[in-house]
């Protein structure tokens, strides 16, 4: 089963579609659908480190937040 958001995408390419297509063969996908696939997935995995790199950063500040710098505070 196809999905439909890379349809969509590669329709709407228009006047692009043959650039992208020969960037996509230069990058080794032997077709568009490939190539766009292939980048959503990498889309959403870079999305989820982010999100797991913002959680620890909050985590540490919290951390932080709560160590006092001497005993008499």
């Amino acid at each position: 089963m196809q999905n439909q958001e890379i349809i969509k995408i590669i329709q709407n390419l228009k006047g692009r579609k043959n650039y992208v297509q020969k960037k996509a063969t230069k990058l080794g996908f032997s077709t568009l659908y490939s190539y766009f696939e292939d980048k959503i997935l990498k889309e959403k995995k870079a999305a989820l480190v982010n999100d797991k790199n913002e959680t620890n950063v909050i985590k540490i500040n919290k951390i932080i937040k709560n160590k006092k710098s001497c005993s008499c505070c």
